[in-house]
């Protein structure tokens, strides 16, 4: 089953998530003279989108099969979640009372850096970008899940990170895969365990919230070069 934040987008996210990879144009075990790589790479430079800068896309990861971490974070600590991308970094502060079981595994995954090499597999303008998928086809996670119920009151407006989760799900339940809210307000019910709020660079989330399609594909590939908890 595909992972998705609302039932009522069923449709939409089954269309819109991708494998996470791309067939290159070389065949298997052929090789390429300097000046053909060099024009490749200004190719692809060239299609960058301002901010981002071109990089070989992943190739997916099988699906976790980690044990649960049994750790917790302490909660009179503040802790940052840094997430480097190809198009800049941004950073959000985990909200370990609100939702202590999820931020303690997102802090667990990161230290095994599970999300590094990842992509952002969904990208909606104007609603969510959304990674942590190690598969890149939105159905991956970490071959466990927590639950943290959010408030009856929570609201999901822009800059706010929480997990997502299939629809079946039990409110707050999360694995692996995140999102961030781009738009203004998400109008999500109070579903989703939410794990922080960015803290610094937004404007790196709006550049990649800018590089999806109606089918929700991405337009351009967003890869998790490294993702590190401090604190």
């Amino acid at each position: 089953m595909k992972l998705r934040l609302a039932p009522v987008l069923l449709l939409v996210v089954l269309a819109g998530c991708g494998d996470g990879s791309k067939t290159s144009d070389i065949p298997s075990g052929g090789e390429t003279s300097s000046s053909t790589t060099a024009a490749t790479t200004e190719t692809q430079a060239e299609k960058a989108p301002a901010g981002c800068t071109s990089v070989p896309e992943p190739k997916p990861k099988p699906d976790g099969s980690l044990k649960k971490p049994s750790a917790k974070l302490d909660a009179k600590k503040t802790y940052t979640a840094s997430v480097k991308t190809n198009c800049g970094t941004f950073a959000f502060k985990l909200d370990v009372k609100q939702s202590p079981n999820a931020t303690s595994s997102i802090a667990y995954l990161a230290d095994k850096k599970f999300y590094d090499g990842t992509v952002f597999h969904r990208i909606v303008p104007d609603f969510v970008i959304q990674g942590g998928d190690p598969t890149g086809q939105g159905s991956g996670g970490p071959g466990y899940s927590t639950v943290d119920k959010p408030p009856s009151n929570a609201t999901y407006k822009k800059g706010i990170v929480a997990m997502a989760k299939t629809g079946d799900e039990p409110a707050g339940t999360a694995g692996s895969q995140f999102y961030v809210v781009t738009g203004a307000d998400a109008g999500l019910p109070p579903d989703y365990a939410i794990v922080g709020k960015v803290s610094s660079g937004m404007d790196v989330v709006d550049r990649i919230g800018k590089l999806g399609d109606q089918s929700e594909q991405p337009t351009f590939p967003v890869v998790i070069e490294s993702f590190r908890v401090s604190g």
